[in-house]
């Protein structure tokens, strides 16, 4: 395992598959994360307005660099039909040195030949 303080994981909710996917495909796109994962079928329970509300949600967790975090919380803001979407940040302590390798890669336009 490496030190791989430099990455982070962001989790965002999202109301449905289809927005989830989106997400996910414009932020590939930008090269903003090296991958997202959707997690289907989350059940919330949270606070909204002063009421406990419930609803069913799906998850993305992205991978990306810290370098990514701002340009990636802008893009997620201005396509997340949520007024207030989650976007939290958690660090990544280690991992598998190829991984990361291929985190790194993955975020880099390809090369031109």
């Amino acid at each position: 395992m490496k030190n791989a303080a430099k990455y982070s994981l962001v989790l965002v909710t999202a109301p449905d598959l289809k927005t989830a996917r989106g997400l996910a495909r414009a932020t590939l796109k930008a090269r903003l994360v090296a991958c997202a994962n959707l997690v289907p079928r989350v059940e919330s329970h949270y606070w909204w307005l002063g009421k406990i509300e419930t609803a069913a949600e799906v998850l993305i967790i992205f991978k990306t660099h810290k370098t990514k975090l701002l340009a990636l919380e802008k893009l997620i803001l201005q396509n997340h039909p949520y007024d207030t979407p989650e976007v939290l940040t958690l660090p990544v302590g280690r991992g598998n040195e190829r991984y990361l390798q291929w985190l790194t890669a993955s975020l880099s336009p390809p090369a031109k030949e």
